[in-house]
């Protein structure tokens, strides 16, 4: 099948259904296909045998089924998984499988590298190539399923470059819970982001819960307002500094969309159709961010915001100087957080020995942006805000 050919695992169930009932066909097909590419993993249209023959010889001429591959696997001491997925152009990004008790829950890119430059963020030193496309966003839930009904999560494979634990351990969770965290900015990619994500949620696919979706932003104010009319998942919200001063140093962004616009973006997203907390990043860095005074400057800017506020331990990454707060610095930070009644966690750090923590997803990046020579450069500093 060409290259030229459409992509079915680019299309949502409203998508499928159009191109169905402009092949003539019915549209109720279309639950149809989605359930043999996403229920029964198939990727060959024979292989679909409720559809009658002619209508598999007529989806054949006009489409394929492709998703990303995986060129690499690692395995942490923790259990979670990093996967490293080639696409069609040689570009490679990273989608990292978190297992819990009961609970499995995959981080998925958005695009290929950064646009955004977070001084904190080794994705950001890589620069930025393209968006993902549909198929790319929705193939990393695909891939991750495979991998894990194939290899019980940590065992098995055979992929370019795996690493990881012994055989025998026990197997992981299926995918419960997507986190839109990984390489990118989603919002910068609203259209395929939105649809994969509808994927996602669609029951002749993966069944998901939009409230089992989180979707994490650097702050783009109108598209958090388009996604709340739009596709109303779970928000999280970059955040990592008090005051303007700070968070445009840490979050170039904020140059751009402050923080007092940002939360109200906040508030009218919890208060249409989500009905529920806004979650906060807040990544601490020693010295930078992580006084007591920023902590009770940090309660009163949430005050009256639906606010859940993730406490993330800076993950190091080569090149990044920022170093992380220490136990106790963390520990008397959250504790101002709740004695101001705010709804506080520290996340545990999870796959760092493998790079695969917050903040250090990296891929392989054809930079168009030329941000990633600049930083290998002697002295080379944080290009200017986009």
């Amino acid at each position: 099948m060409q290259s030229t050919a459409t992509n079915l695992a680019s299309l949502d169930r409203a998508s499928m259904e159009s191109m169905l009932s402009d092949m003539g066909e019915k549209r109720f097909h279309a639950a149809q296909v989605l359930r043999w590419i996403y229920q029964r993993r198939v990727t060959s249209i024979d292989a679909m045998t409720d559809l009658s023959k002619m209508l598999r010889l007529r989806l054949k001429r006009r489409a394929a089924i492709r998703f990303p591959e995986v060129a690499a696997r690692q395995v942490s001491v923790d259990g979670t998984v990093k996967y490293l997925l080639k696409l069609a152009d040689g570009n490679c990004i990273e989608t990292v499988f978190i297992p819990e008790i009961g609970r499995g829950t995959l981080c998925v890119s958005s695009q290929v590298g950064c646009g955004l430059n977070c001084t904190f963020c080794a994705t950001a030193r890589q620069g930025f190539n393209r968006n993902l496309s549909v198929d790319e966003i929705i193939g990393q839930v695909w891939v991750a399923g495979r991998e894990l009904a194939s290899f019980g999560g940590v065992n098995g494979g055979g992929a370019e470059g795996e690493t990881g634990r012994d055989a025998g351990c026990p197997p992981s969770p299926p995918v419960t819970n997507i986190v839109m965290m990984g390489m990118g900015e989603p919002l910068l990619n609203f259209d395929s982001v939105v649809c994969a994500m509808r994927l996602m949620m669609d029951d002749c696919s993966f069944g998901l819960s939009r409230r089992r979706i989180t979707l994490s932003t650097a702050g783009l104010v109108p598209a958090i307002d388009r996604l709340g009319a739009t596709c109303a998942v779970s928000l999280a919200v970059s955040l990592h500094a008090p005051d303007d001063e700070l968070r445009n140093r840490l979050v170039p962004l904020n140059k751009k969309y402050p923080i007092a616009e940002l939360l109200q973006a906040c508030r009218r997203y919890a208060g249409a159709r989500n009905r529920r907390r806004i979650t906060f990043e807040y990544v601490l860095l020693k010295d930078v961010n992580d006084s007591p005074a920023q902590a009770r400057a940090l309660a009163c800017l949430l005050g009256d915001v639906p606010a859940k506020v993730n406490l993330i331990p800076f993950n190091p990454s080569l090149g990044i100087e920022y170093r992380r707060s220490p136990r106790p610095a963390v520990e008397r930070f959250r504790d101002i957080l709740i004695s101001r009644n705010l709804f506080t966690v520290t996340r545990k750090t999870r796959g760092d020995d493998i790079d695969a923590a917050c903040g250090q997803l990296t891929g392989r990046v054809a930079d168009r942006t030329g941000r990633s020579r600049r930083f290998r450069q002697p002295g080379g500093q944080p290009p200017a805000a986009a």
